[in-house]
């Protein structure tokens, strides 16, 4: 892919996440791993989340659902410090991870609001 496209990625990636985690993600990348940092730089952030049918905030909600029905709560937590960022409300993420109990499971849903939970407790730790 192109460098077009990675650069129109990694700028989307840092305005979602914030830049000092992708740079983080970048700055301890190697030669094993940076091919992987390339792909989600270029194919999530630079070929999709950047289309324009879809709010960040509807992605961002979206994600928190995926992540929810996926188990991964280290990579919820980072979606959910994002959708933050995007201007989603506490509620709206909560309205998301009860949607998600119906369809995905109580226990899975219960990982989700614990995600939150600490993401919500260390944002206000930082005002």
């Amino acid at each position: 892919m192109s460098d077009t496209l990675f650069d129109k990625g990694h700028k989307l990636r840092q305005a979602v996440l914030g830049p000092e985690v992708v740079d983080e993600f970048l700055r301890t990348s190697d030669d094993f791993s940076m091919p992987m940092q390339r792909l989600s730089t270029e194919y999530c952030w630079g070929a999709v989340w950047s289309r324009p049918s879809l709010s960040l905030q509807t992605r961002s909600m979206l994600n928190i659902a995926i992540l929810v029905a996926l188990n991964r709560p280290n990579v919820l937590k980072l979606h959910v410090k994002g959708a933050l960022r995007n201007g989603c409300t506490r509620e709206e993420i909560r309205e998301v991870l009860l949607q998600a109990a119906v369809y995905c499971g109580i226990p899975a849903s219960q990982e989700g609001f614990k995600a939150a939970h600490e993401v919500f407790a260390e944002a206000d730790m930082d005002k």
